[in-house]
């Protein structure tokens, strides 16, 4: 009766809410909708993309023999690869180089979400910080986009935010149904109350003591490190020179024509392979390196004060068994004030993050007292009968935000991460801080900065609703013809599939014959995990194995 008397008010509270927000998400789905036809008729007049994609090699020998290039960008994470997405796709000749692997960094060691922030919310709410409600505002369209263009990569997922006290339920349910209004047509699916016996039958594993009920919201999930991959591969696709392992040792600069003062005109690279070191000449360079944005600015300028304090995000997996296959968790006050996610991922179960203050560097590893804060978390909300074992722990990594703050700051948590694009004296353009979700309109602010102050020959932004690498020709059941006509096995298919999207069938076609009466073609690496032989043919040995050995070498940085 408690039950349902509290929410009843919930919903006679937020029926005014609803009101007031009504008519401006209409006008606004309206204008989103006439941008995305836009978009649409304009890739169409395009044309199709590249049939191939140059090699390094091929990469290389451009980025060393073109005159000038209008824009290079410097690193290849999630924003790195969306600048270089953003200029190519205005015309303008562009570069990327990253001293390691496309998405080596920050961008493949997140939690895995696309979302608004609902923290961010409430701190929007709470201290009347308009800035943080654009933030917000702006990462849930971003959602929706990112839904749309990777859909193979991308997925809306469940999340439970667990009640243990009848106040809280309102509380939470109008600041989550706030979150459903702020996205207005970009909501996923609108957020519910639920029993407590509802709740533990989606998540049979909650502690059941003084357990109210629970509220479910909707989010995006994605794999990170390929949607990173897929965004610089799209950009390739498109005319942009890129490369991995190749470091900038020096920027270029020429002195300019009135003032005579130094302008940075290009990099001096060093393939990290070869050692050879080439220049690649630019009206104007990007940088984008996250968590190493100072070291480049000093590169340009020794007396540049720092922009950012990295903090550490630290995320542990466990056993599948801690969650159900199809929901998320969401403990939204943890014994420190901070809050942890508790996700399902690939068969397993990724709990975090953490947020403190660290040094930059290039393999940031797990300490262990992060490792024993997210297990005591969850324990906290975990049923007495599961017991959460330090030995259960698959895997931990370590990711470093580059959060945009005050030198003078020491507080890294109550940092929001929004992003600072600035102007040097000598011209370089940085682009700093800011979430995986935004990094598309995060490029698209750049590249407008980098227009207007090098005068570069180049109109608006057209990476809304421009499908990234695989998402074209992806569907659903995609997975169902690679068994059918490839002979592939079930697992394989799924994982290819969710992988290269419309172009797992170039991956099927190079598969070896098994043979075996079945699977047909497609030998495992590990026969533990769906990954298959011509994969290292098609996207190169370093990233597969990055992905097939990241348990074990993680494993044995977190034993002890």
């Amino acid at each position: 009766m408690a039950f349902r008397k509290a929410v009843k008010g919930t919903v006679i509270g937020g029926g005014a809410i609803a009101a007031a927000f009504g008519l401006s998400q209409f006008l606004e789905y309206r204008r989103n909708r006439a941008h995305l036809s836009s978009m649409e008729a304009q890739e169409q007049e395009k044309g199709s993309f590249e049939d191939r994609l140059p090699t390094r090699h091929e990469q290389l020998h451009v980025l060393q023999n073109t005159p000038e290039f209008d824009v290079l960008v410097v690193g290849g994470g999630a924003t790195g690869a969306g600048c270089a997405l953003d200029a190519v796709t205005r015309n303008l000749k562009t570069a990327l180089v990253e001293r390691s692997d496309f998405s080596s960094g920050t961008s493949s060691r997140s939690t895995k979400l696309i979302h608004g922030g609902v923290r961010y919310l409430q701190k929007a709410v709470t201290n009347l910080d308009y800035e943080q409600y654009l933030m917000v505002k702006e990462a849930l369209h971003e959602r929706a986009n990112l839904l749309t263009i990777a859909p193979h990569l991308s997925v809306p997922l469940p999340i439970m935010l667990p009640v243990y006290r009848w106040w809280q339920l309102p509380y939470y349910w109008a600041g989550i149904k706030l979150y459903d209004l702020v996205a207005g047509s970009h909501c996923l699916k609108s957020s519910y109350v639920v029993s407590k016996s509802k709740a533990l039958d989606f998540f049979p594993m909650l502690k059941k003591d003084r357990l109210v009920g629970a509220i479910v919201y909707y989010d995006g999930q994605h794999n990170d490190s390929r949607m990173n991959l897929a965004i610089a591969l799209t950009a390739a696709r498109h005319g942009a020179s890129i490369a991995n392992y190749t470091e900038v040792v020096q920027l270029l600069k020429k002195a300019h024509p009135v003032t005579g003062e130094g302008q940075v005109c290009g990099a001096r690279c060093r393939d990290v392979i070869t050692g050879q070191e080439f220049d690649i000449r630019a009206k104007c360079v990007i940088n984008a390196t996250g968590p190493f944005t100072d070291s480049l600015r000093k590169m340009d300028d020794q007396r540049a004060a720092n922009i950012c304090q990295p903090s550490a995000g630290v995320h542990i997996v466990i056993p599948g068994y801690y969650s159900p296959d199809n929901m998320g968790l969401l403990d939204p006050a943890t014994s420190d004030g901070r809050v942890i996610f508790f996700l399902p991922w690939e068969n397993v179960t990724i709990a975090g993050t953490t947020d403190t203050p660290t040094d930059v560097t290039a393999h940031p590893i797990p300490m262990e007292e992060d490792i024993n804060f997210i297990l005591n978390e969850v324990r906290n909300y975990l049923s007495p009968d599961v017991e959460v074992r330090r030995g259960d722990i698959l895997a931990a990594w370590s990711g470093i935000r580059p959060l945009v703050t005050d030198p003078g700051s020491k507080d890294t948590q109550s940092i929001c991460r929004n992003h600072v694009v600035s102007v040097s004296s000598s011209g370089l353009v940085t682009i700093a801080g800011g979430k995986w979700t935004t990094y598309r309109s995060m490029a698209e602010e750049t590249l407008d900065v980098a227009v207007k102050e090098h005068s570069l020959p180049a109109g608006p932004s057209r990476t809304v609703g421009l499908m990234l690498e695989g998402g074209r020709d992806w569907t659903p059941t995609l997975y169902i013809r690679l068994v059918q006509d490839y002979g592939l096995e079930n697992e394989v298919a799924q994982h290819l599939a969710a992988t290269y999207g419309g172009r797992a069938f170039d991956v099927a076609k190079m598969a070896q014959v098994t043979g075996k009466r079945w699977p047909i073609v497609g030998k495992r690496l590990v026969s533990e995990f769906p990954y298959i032989e011509s994969e290292l043919a098609r996207v190169g040995i370093s990233a597969v194995v990055r992905s097939l050995c990241g348990v074990i070498s993680t494993k044995v940085n977190t034993d002890k």
